[in-house]
């Protein structure tokens, strides 16, 4: 079973448009929910993820004035059904970040830390860490400056944002080769340099994980301290869109919904992801999941649960070095 989170921020004020970004911290678990027999090599409890949030909080510190966010109230810590697993939220804001979170999910079966990422309305992302510290074989790790916009087809958007940051991601790209099969939809949201990778525990690649995470966030935090204030009133509002299209996709397709039901059922997880790891899914827009993705209507009128509608994917990296798609050429 495979499970995420993330964040994102919105744009309270309309008529005072200013930069919002939105850190996430994202985590991944992949386990089959069955008593299993640990990995002899590798503990997962030998490897910890927490200085992967406590590295993100202090280089943020470092770069602004980090204020406890609202949401703190509400979610701050969970137990789940079976009183067997805790779970811890943080969430922070700042002048230019409207929303820091953190989710962790610890148990002595399963360990996930969330790791600073961040979304808003410069029209660029965070840096999404998605990692796994798990009882089965695999670790699946994605890591990314997440795009707003379409990175594909509007070159100009990907040469501002992504082309001074392609050495980064062919160099991380060759010690966390890609890790296999990402359908078409989950792509629109990734950028030329992301990080997907999956490997069996070992100390060598949870070290790799990290240098990767501290030199993809510290390449955030540059962008966020050169970000503008966008004040171009139709730029505002495409930003605005796009920001929740994706929460859209993510509250109802993160695959960490089946994890999170599993463990506070599917009320609680539900509210969780909505009004924590995605909030803004209610306030920055009236649009549907369907208005945006109508593939997904059944007949019905409800929503496919199925996470792929077009069926292809990539099983190998889709971008080359110069960050030119070239995944037209992959099969599923």
């Amino acid at each position: 079973m495979e499970s995420s989170s993330s964040l994102s921020f919105f744009l309270p004020q309309m008529h005072r448009p200013r930069l919002i970004t939105t850190i996430l911290l994202t985590s991944t678990v992949t386990s089959s929910w069955k008593q299993q027999k640990r990995p002899s090599s590798l503990q997962v409890s030998a490897i910890s993820y927490h200085k992967f949030i406590h590295f993100a909080l202090d280089q943020t510190k470092r770069n602004t004035q980090l204020v406890p966010s609202p949401l703190q109230e509400r979610f701050s810590s969970m137990i789940s059904t079976d009183g067997n697993v805790e779970l811890q939220m943080l969430s922070f804001e700042a002048p230019k970040i409207r929303l820091l979170r953190s989710l962790s999910i610890e148990s002595e079966t399963m360990q996930v830390k969330d790791a600073p990422r961040s979304r808003g309305y410069n029209s660029l992302g965070c840096c999404l860490l998605v990692e796994v510290g798990i009882i089965s074989i695999m670790n699946k790790n994605k890591k990314d400056l997440n795009p707003l916009h379409d990175v594909i087809n509007q070159r100009d958007y990907k040469e501002k944002y992504y082309t001074s940051l392609l050495p980064l991601g062919v160099k991380y790209a060759e010690l966390l080769p890609w890790g296999g099969k990402l359908t078409s939809e989950s792509l629109k949201f990734f950028s030329p340099i992301v990080i997907w990778t999956k490997f069996t525990p070992s100390q060598h690649k949870y070290n790799a994980l990290y240098s990767a995470f501290v030199d993809y966030y510290k390449a955030w935090l540059e962008l966020m301290d050169e970000a503008a204030t966008e004040n171009d009133a139709s730029r505002v509002v495409r930003n605005r869109e796009a920001q929740h299209r994706y929460l859209a996709w993510r509250a109802e397709k993160d695959p960490g919904h089946g994890v999170l039901k599993k463990l506070i059922g599917d009320a609680a997880a539900k509210d969780l992801l909505r009004n924590f790891l995605f909030h803004g899914i209610n306030e920055l827009g009236s649009k549907s999941f369907l208005d945006y993705f109508p593939d997904y209507r059944s007949d019905d009128g409800t929503v496919i649960e199925r996470r792929s509608m077009i069926g292809k994917s990539f099983e190998n990296r889709p971008w080359d070095a110069r960050g030119e798609f070239i995944g037209s050429n992959s099969t599923n």
